[in-house]
């Protein structure tokens, strides 16, 4: 299969990024065959790209298989074939994560900092090791400080000759102007529910009903319409998140309601430690030369308080993940309600839940419905900014009751 046969519902963006690649080929070819090197300017090629689109959407995915058809070694290149052909050994490596010249960032953290940035800046300063290009993707652009941004800014304004940039984030607003006015910006939108079904069936092997009922309860989101198909708990946890607004009728449910998503978010969170923390544990003590039982040898005290600090950080972006995962839930339940009361024909997101939606639709009014679902967004804004996650879910539920 070619590489992007995973990049759902973007052929717009697949054609740019296929010119993209035949460009590159053709600068590396001609380089290599000693005929000169055209400039990469007025061509579909550049060293800096921006992916952005809404959560689900496959920015990564895009940016990966851009990554992989720059890498494409295919004899059938010579004959006009496209870059990516998914076979050969530049594609195959790149597309599993093994490949030396392709550097895939992501982090489990809140942010990318100054001292992970300056490290990939060094990276993107040589040569490729054995490819055509050297390639950064990083898949959380949104997430780097403004440090780390300033940092990076001066690698995207003098790149290396062959070193290509790949940054993904929700929007352009999420990226410094200076260096999203560096990058050639690439959209991408939300993809077609059957379309994300056909992927799931696809790639995954899930069962045909399945797959329609994750992405069509998710919306098109590939990344949670696999984790529905596949997780058991997740589904669980997605059925209690519906029947919040049915508990949310007086001050007493809306507490409970708001400390109930808390402590599933917490759950999620301590499952993620346990897969992780313990493993990560034990090999950094045998690294750093530390027996079974035995205590840490003198002056390695530090780089276990970085672990620890590092593993507290990632449990608290996964509680926030998982509650942002839940008020996605939350605005879709509300955006059904809104639809059966304004009278649209369109079928619900959310079937399942059709005579809880139907319920609050004949109770309330276009108006409430209106204010709980900026209630959901607020919350999500608050929590984007910090705030105490129990404070911030209980004033929506306040609202969510009062609509």
């Amino acid at each position: 299969m070619a590489v992007w046969d995973d990049v759902v519902g973007q052929e717009k963006v697949t054609d740019q990024l296929s010119a993209a690649a035949r460009d590159a080929d053709a600068y590396v070819t001609a380089e290599a065959e000693g005929k000169g090197t055209a400039a990469l300017s007025g061509s579909a090629m550049t060293h800096a790209w921006l992916f952005t689109g809404p959560p689900g959407s496959g920015r990564s995915t895009a940016a990966r298989a851009f990554a992989a058809a720059l890498q494409c070694v295919s004899p059938d290149r010579a004959l006009g074939g496209a870059p990516g052909c998914g076979f050969c050994d530049g594609c195959h490596t790149a597309m599993v994560g093994t490949h030396a010249d392709v550097e895939v960032i992501r982090t489990d953290l809140l942010t990318i900092g100054v001292k992970e940035t300056r490290e990939q800046v060094r990276r993107a300063q040589m040569s490729p090791a054995g490819g055509r290009w050297q390639v950064i993707v990083m898949e959380d652009a949104d997430r780097l400080t403004e440090g780390a941004g300033n940092v990076l800014l001066k690698a995207v304004e003098e790149p290396a000759p062959r070193t290509v940039w790949l940054l993904c984030a929700p929007s352009t607003e999420d990226v410094l102007p200076t260096i999203r006015s560096r990058c050639r910006h690439l959209a991408l939108r939300t993809p077609p529910v059957d379309a994300v079904a056909d992927l799931l069936m696809r790639r995954d092997g899930i069962e045909p009903d399945m797959a329609a009922y994750a992405a069509r309860v998710t919306q098109g989101h590939i990344g949670r319409a696999r984790r529905l198909a596949t997780d058991e708990r997740a589904r669980r946890r997605r059925a209690a998140v519906l029947t919040m607004p049915q508990r949310v009728s007086d001050v007493g449910g809306a507490l409970r309601a708001a400390q109930e998503l808390i402590d599933a978010a917490a759950e999620d969170a301590k499952e993620v430690a346990e897969e992780h923390d313990e493993r990560e544990t034990e090999e950094l003590r045998t690294a750093l030369g530390a027996s079974e039982g035995s205590r840490l040898p003198r002056g390695t005290a530090g780089a276990m308080k970085e672990l620890q600090d590092k593993q507290k950080r990632r449990a608290t972006r996964t509680q926030r993940d998982s509650l942002d995962l839940a008020l996605s839930d939350l605005t879709g339940f509300y955006r059904d309600v809104l639809a059966r009361q304004l009278g649209s024909g369109v079928a619900l997101a959310n079937e399942e839940a059709a005579e809880a939606v139907q319920q609050l639709a004949a109770s309330s009014g276009p108006e409430q419905t209106l204010r709980r679902i900026e209630a959901v967004l607020d919350c999500r804004e608050a929590l984007d900014r910090n705030v105490a996650p129990l404070l911030a879910v209980e004033a929506m539920a306040m609202t969510l009751r009062a609509g």
